[in-house]
């Protein structure tokens, strides 16, 4: 992994990891498949730092670029399937 997280210099240090945390599920979710209660878990999270739609695409796009993982398409699945089921992007 040679890329940096978007992180926010208005976040606290625990938002900050949590934002990690979230972008590290979409990772292994291209990886090596994660489960879905546990892309929801970050999610939700992630929601409670980044509350604003244009900013969580504005992120989503700012990772995209450095990693090539497309979040949305992550989330998106995770909405869509049942818990207990395993995420596994290609």
């Amino acid at each position: 992994m040679e890329y940096s997280y978007p992180l926010s210099t208005d976040w606290t240090t625990q938002e900050m990891v949590d934002v990690v945390k979230f972008f590290e599920v979409v990772e292994a979710a291209y990886e090596k498949g994660i489960k879905r209660e546990d892309v929801m878990a970050k999610y939700r999270r992630f929601k409670e730092i980044v509350p604003s739609q244009a900013q969580e695409k504005t992120i989503f796009r700012d990772f995209e670029r450095a990693s090539g993982y497309v979040s949305y398409k992550v989330v998106k699945q995770a909405k869509e399937l049942a818990d207990g089921q395993i995420i596994r992007m290609r």
